[in-house]
C-alpha cells in the first residue's frame, strides 16, 4: 500500500489547503442554523427562568417531578415505575447518581446492569419525562456515605465535601467520566436532562466556603449547559446559596413551606418556586418504628405548594429497596442504621403498587392536563410459595479454611485500609479479627458498628457504640479470641461523615494492654465469595448448629415467577442471598418484618437461598405475597 506524503504530492497539498480556505470563506456567509440538525434548532433556551415562572423555550413550564432511583430498583422494573410515574401525571424525573456504586474502586467505573444510568435516563424520554439529574458528587439519599466511596477513607486526613486536595482530584476524576456520559443526555443536546443540581443539602454542613463553587465550576467546565440549581432543608438554605444557582427548597409541612418562600424572595428576589423534595414520607430505622404520612395530609400540602406558585417534585415517588449493604445511618445522640426497606411510605410501595396517595395526586396532577392522562400500569402479580425448610449448612469456621488466607497484622486494621481489592480496602459486609489470648480480663476498644465476641467458638457478647467494654471469663492456656465486625452502615447525614471508618478503630486492650498479631478475614460476601462455596463443601443441619453459619436450600418454581416477600420468624439478625442477589439484611428487632424478592431475581425452575445468620437460626423460610413494615407511627 503507498503512503501519503506531504513531501512527494506538493500539488495535493496546495489544493487542500485551498479546499479549506475556500469551505472556510463560504461557511461565513451561511447561516450557522441551517448546520444544525432540525430536530435541535427548537433547543436553544432550554428551562431557564423568567421572573416567577419557569420557561421551558418559550413556555411557561410547571416542573411536577417525582424521585425513583434507578439503583434501588431491579432494572427489569424500570420502565413499569416510570409508567406509573407519568399516567400520575408527572412530567419530570429526579434521580441522584451514587458515586460509591459506580466508582467502587479508585478508576473502575460500573454504568452496567441495574447501574447502567444512560438507559435510565433514556427510558423516561422515551415514556414521556424530563429529567433533573442530582449527580453529587454527595447525595445523602440513606445511602452508606452518602453516596461517596469508602476507599476516600483510606486518607487519615481527609475532609468530605471540601476542598481538601485529596477529595476534589477523586472528584475531578470521578466527573470526568461521569459527565462525558451525561452530557451528550442534556437537553439542549436532543436528550432530556433539563436541569443539574449541584450537590445536595451543603447548607447544613457548610465546611468550606470555597467547595459549592468549586462543584459549579466542576460541572460547567465539564461541559454542563442546563439550568443548575442547589437544594436545602430549613437548616441550611441560608447557607447552601451559590451565586448565579437558583436555589431550592426541602421540606415536609405548609409551616415550613411559608416560612421557606418568603426566605428566598427576600434573598433570591421574584425568581420562579421550587420544592426539589417534598417528602412523602420518611426511611426507617432498625429498631424504631415504620413512619407514615396520611395521604389526605399529602394531598393538602403539595395543593398547598402548588397554589404558592411553587413546582414540585415527590420525594420519593417511588422508594425501593437498599439491597445488599448499601444503607446508610444516622448518629446523633445515637447511632440508628436504615432498614433494608427503602419503602418510604412513598407514592407507590416498595414493590411498586399503587397507594391511596397515588389516587389522590394522580387526581390532583390530572386537573392541569390538557389531555386525559395514560391509564396506570396493570398491579404486578405477587405469590405466595410455600414454605423451605433449610437443608444444608456451613459454620463461619468452617468457612475460614477455604476462603483464602487471611491478613496478617500486629494491629487492627479497620476496613476501609485492609490491603484487599487492588489497595482499595472493604466497602461493605463484615470483618473477622482473629488473635489468640491467655489470660481473662476486661476487653476494650472501639468496634464500629456491631462486633460478636468469641472465645474459640463460643459467642460471649457484644460490642457496639454504647458497649466498649467486655468481661472475659476464666479461659485455660491459649485461646482463640475472634471479634466478627459488622458494617451497619455508614452515616449519611450530619457534620461527622468522615469519622465513618468500619471495623476495629485503633488497639484492642485486654486489661488495658494493646493485643498483637491478628489475623484478619475479610467476609464482603460479594458473588466472588460464594464461589468458594462448592457443593462438597456443604454438609447436614446438625441438631445444633454452630453459629455464625450459613444455611442452604433450594427450591423450584414451575410456573412465571412472581414478586414475593420472604418472611423469617424464628431467625435473629443476618442477610439472605437468591440467586446471587444480595435481598439486604433482616433483624428481628424491626419495624420491617419482611424481605422483599422481585420475581425477575427468580428462575423458572431450580432457585437457590443462602441465608448467613449471625445468632439463633430459625427451622422455616417463608414466602408471603404482603410485605410486614412494622408497627405504623404517623408523622407529624
Amino acid at each position: 500500500m503507498t503512503m501519503w506524503s506531504l513531501r512527494r504530492r506538493p500539488g495535493r497539498t496546495l489544493g487542500l489547503l485551498l479546499l479549506v480556505i475556500l469551505s472556510f470563506l463560504v461557511i461565513r456567509r451561511l447561516e450557522w442554523s441551517i448546520l444544525i440538525p432540525a430536530w435541535l434548532r427548537h433547543r436553544q433556551l432550554g428551562l431557564h427562568t423568567k421572573g416567577q415562572h419557569f420557561m421551558l423555550e418559550d413556555s411557561i413550564f410547571w416542573i411536577f417531578g417525582g424521585s425513583i432511583h434507578y439503583f434501588r430498583v431491579p432494572r427489569e422494573y424500570w420502565r413499569d415505575r416510570l409508567l406509573k410515574m407519568r399516567a400520575c401525571g408527572l412530567n419530570t424525573l429526579t434521580t441522584y447518581v451514587p458515586w460509591n456504586l459506580h466508582e467502587p474502586e479508585r478508576g473502575k467505573f460500573n454504568f452496567s446492569g441495574n447501574l447502567d444510568l444512560e438507559a435510565f435516563v433514556l427510558m423516561a424520554a422515551e415514556i414521556g419525562l424530563w429529567v433533573i439529574l442530582r449527580p453529587g458528587p454527595y447525595i445523602c439519599s440513606e445511602i452508606d456515605l452518602g453516596g461517596l466511596p469508602s476507599w476516600l477513607l483510606q486518607d487519615s486526613g481527609m475532609k468530605l465535601r471540601t476542598t481538601y486536595k485529596g477529595f476534589t482530584e477523586a472528584v475531578d476524576l470521578y466527573f470526568d467520566h461521569l459527565m462525558s456520559r451525561v452530557v451528550p443526555l442534556q437537553y439542549k443536546h436532543g436528550g432530556p436532562i433539563i436541569a443539574v443540581q449541584v450537590e445536595n443539602e451543603y447548607g447544613s454542613y457548610d465546611k468550606d466556603p470555597a467547595y459549592m463553587p468549586y462543584i459549579r465550576k466542576a460541572l460547567e467546565d465539564r461541559g454542563i449547559i442546563e439550568l443548575l440549581l442547589t437544594s436545602d432543608n430549613k437548616d441550611g438554605l441560608k447557607k447552601g446559596m451559590v451565586h448565579g444557582v437558583l436555589a431550592t427548597i426541602n421540606l415536609q409541612t405548609r409551616e415550613e413551606l411559608q416560612l421557606m418562600n418568603t426566605f428566598l424572595v427576600n434573598v433570591q428576589g421574584i425568581q420562579p418556586k421550587m420544592v426539589m423534595e417534598y417528602w412523602t414520607g420518611w426511611f426507617d430505622s432498625w429498631g424504631g418504628p415504620h413512619n407514615i404520612l396520611d395521604s389526605s395530609e399529602v394531598l393538602e400540602t403539595v395543593t398547598a405548594i402548588v397554589d404558592a406558585g411553587s413546582s414540585i417534585n415527590l420525594y420519593m415517588f417511588h422508594g425501593g429497596t437498599n439491597f445488599g449493604f448499601i444503607n446508610g445511618a444516622m448518629h446523633f445522640h445515637e447511632y440508628k442504621s436504615d432498614v433494608t426497606s427503602y419503602d418510604y411510605d412513598a407514592v407507590l410501595t416498595e414493590a411498586g403498587d399503587y397507594t391511596a396517595k397515588y389516587s389522590k395526586l394522580r387526581e390532583f396532577f390530572g386537573s392541569f392536563s390538557d389531555v386525559p392522562l395514560p391509564p396506570p400500569p396493570k398491579p404486578l402479580p405477587k405469590m405466595t410459595y410455600e414454605p423451605l425448610i433449610p437443608v444444608f449448612y456451613l459454620s463461619l469456621w468452617d468457612v475460614l479454611s477455604f476462603i483464602g488466607e487471611p491478613i496478617k497484622s500486629e494491629k487492627p486494621i479497620n476496613m476501609e485500609n485492609l490491603p484487599v481489592n487492588d489497595g482499595n480496602g472493604q466497602a461493605f459486609g463484615y470483618i473477622l479479627y482473629e488473635t489468640i489470648i491467655t489470660s481473662s480480663g476486661t476487653l476494650s476498644g472501639i468496634v464500629r458498628d456491631r462486633g460478636q465476641v468469641f472465645l474459640d467458638t463460643v459467642s460471649i457478647g457484644f460490642m457496639d457504640y454504647k458497649t466498649t467494654k467486655i468481661v472475659i471469663p476464666l479461659i485455660q492456656g491459649y485461646t482463640f479470641l475472634r471479634i466478627l465486625v459488622e458494617n451497619r452502615g455508614r452515616v449519611n447525614y450530619g457534620n461527622n461523615i468522615d469519622d465513618q471508618r468500619k471495623g476495629i478503630i485503633g488497639n484492642l486492650y485486654l486489661n488495658d494492654s494493646p493485643l498483637k498479631k491478628f489475623r484478619i478475614y475479610s467476609l464482603d460476601m460479594k458473588k466472588s465469595f460464594f464461589q468458594r462455596f462448592s457443593i462438597d463443601k456443604w454438609t447436614h443441619i446438625p441438631d445444633v448448629p454452630t453459629l455464625p453459619a450459613f444455611f442452604f436450600c433450594g427450591f423450584v418454581i414451575g410456573s412465571s415467577p412472581s414478586d414475593t416477600f420472604l418472611k423469617l420468624e424464628g431467625w435473629e439478625k443476618g442477610v439472605i442471598f437468591v440467586n446471587g442477589q444480595n435481598l439486604g439484611r433482616y433483624w428481628n428487632i424491626g419495624p420491617q418484618e419482611t424481605l422483599y424478592l422481585p420475581g425477575p431475581w427468580l428462575f423458572r425452575g431450580n432457585n437457590q437461598i443462602i441465608i448467613f445468620e449471625e445468632v439463633m437460626a430459625g427451622s422455616v423460610i417463608q414466602f408471603t405475597d404482603t410485605p410486614y413494615l412494622g408497627r405504623n407511627q404517623y408523622i407529624h
